[in-house]
C-alpha cells in the first residue's frame, strides 16, 4: 500500500511516502523531505500561531500535495502535534490542513506521538540490540521519552520542552551566554527529573534518538556535506562528541552556525539548544551515546495508516 505522512511540528513540516506491506510492515521509501517551517514561533508566550509560520507550513504542504499526487498515493495522513496542541487556535489550523490539501490531519495527543515515535524508531531495530530502550524524540515544542522492552512500551511522558520553546526562553544574546545556556540546562535537568522517575532512567540500557536534533548532530560529528541518510542511520553519537560540538556551536554567531558541515542552515538558530537537550537527557540516563535513527514518527505514523482497520495497535 504506498502511503502518504505528513508531520507537522513544532520546528519541521516532513514529508514521507512509502509503499508499506500491511502484512509484513515492510516499509521501501521512494521519498522523503523536511523543512524548516518554526510553526511554533511565538506559541510559547503568545498561545497562538503566527500568521508568518503558518504562511510557511501552508506554502510547503501545496509543495508536498503536489509530490503525494505524482506518486499516486493511496492513503494520507498528517499528524499535527506540540504547537498546534498548545495554541488557542490549533483546532481551526487543523481543520484548515484537512479541507485545503485533503490529508486525513490530525493533532495527536503527546501518548500518540510517544507510540508512533517508538514504533518508528524500533521497527527495525535487531532483537539482540541492548533492551530496554528508551527513544528520545526532542522536538520544537515537546520532547518525549518512550521506555520499551523487546518492542512493548513501558513508559512514556512528552514533556513540554523543545528547542524552539526553549531557545526562545533561554537564548538571547548571539552568541548564547554562558549564563543562558546554564539556564536552559538547569531547566532541561528539572524537567527530566520531575517527568522521568529516577527507576525509569535506571532500567534504560540505550537510547535511539530521533528526530532533527540528534541527525543534525551526527552529520555534524562527521563533517558530512551534503547530508547522508545512509550514514546518519545506526551512528553511535558519544555524549564526549555532543559536548565538543556544543562548546564549538556556541561559541559562533546564528550566521557563521548556517555554514557548519553537516547542519541545515535553517536548523541554527535552535541546534544549541537541541545539543544542550541531548546533552542533558544522556546523562540523566547514565548513557554515554545514542544511536541516532532516521526512523521515527513518519515511519510509525505510515505503518499505523498501512494496518488493517481491525488489528491491534502495536506498542
Amino acid at each position: 500500500m504506498r502511503i502518504g505522512v505528513v508531520d507537522i511540528g513544532t520546528n519541521s513540516t516532513r514529508l514521507l511516502i512509502a509503499d508499506v506491506d500491511p502484512a509484513t510492515g515492510a516499509v521501501e521509501e521512494l521519498e522523503r523531505r523536511s523543512t524548516v517551517t518554526r510553526l511554533g514561533q511565538g506559541v510559547d508566550a503568545n498561545g497562538h500561531l503566527a500568521d508568518e509560520a503558518v504562511a510557511r507550513v501552508l506554502a510547503t504542504l501545496a509543495e508536498y500535495r503536489a509530490a503525494l499526487d505524482a506518486h499516486a498515493v493511496e492513503r494520507t495522513t498528517a499528524v499535527l502535534t506540540s504547537a498546534v496542541r498548545d495554541a488557542a487556535d490549533g483546532p481551526a489550523f487543523t481543520e484548515r490542513v484537512r479541507s485545503e490539501f485533503g490529508l486525513d490531519a490530525h493533532t495527536i495527543p503527546g501518548a500518540e506521538e510517544a507510540r508512533l515515535t517508538f514504533l518508528g524508531a524500533t521497527s527495525e531495530r535487531p532483537p539482540t540490540a541492548p533492551d530496554p530502550v528508551v527513544v528520545l524524540d526532542i522536538g520544537g515544542g515537546s520532547t518525549e521519552y518512550v521506555l520499551g522492552h523487546r518492542g512493548h512500551v513501558e513508559f512514556f511522558v512528552s514533556t513540554q520542552a523543545g528547542v524552539v520553546r526553549q531557545s526562545e526562553r533561554h537564548i538571547h544574546s548571539d552568541p548564547p551566554r554562558e549564563a543562558e545556556l546554564e539556564a536552559l540546562a538547569r531547566e532541561v535537568r528539572a524537567t527530566i527529573a520531575a517527568e522521568v522517575p529516577s527507576d525509569v532512567r535506571a532500567r534504560a540500557r540505550a537510547m535511539v534518538a530521533v528526530a532533527g536534533t540528534a541527525t543534525s548532530l551526527a552529520a555534524i560529528d562527521q563533517h558530512l556535506d551534503p547530508y547522508d541518510p545512509e550514514r546518519v542511520h545506526g551512528y553511535a553519537l558519544t555524549l564526549s562528541a555532543c559536548e565538543q560540538i556544543l562548546a564549538r556551536l556556541a561559541r559562533m554567531a546564528n550566521e557563521e552556525r548556517r555554514h557548519v558541515a553537516g547542519l541545515d542552515p535553517d536548523r541554527a538558530p535552535t541546534i544549541v539548544a537541541g545539543a544542550v537537550m541531548l546533552i542533558e537527557s544522556l546523562r540523566a540516563f547514565g548513557l554515554d551515546a545514542a544511536e541516532v535513527s532516521e526512523h521515527d514518527i513518519l515511519r510509525g505514523a505510515a505503518l499505523a495508516a498501512a494496518a488493517p482497520p481491525d488489528a491491534p495497535a502495536k506498542d
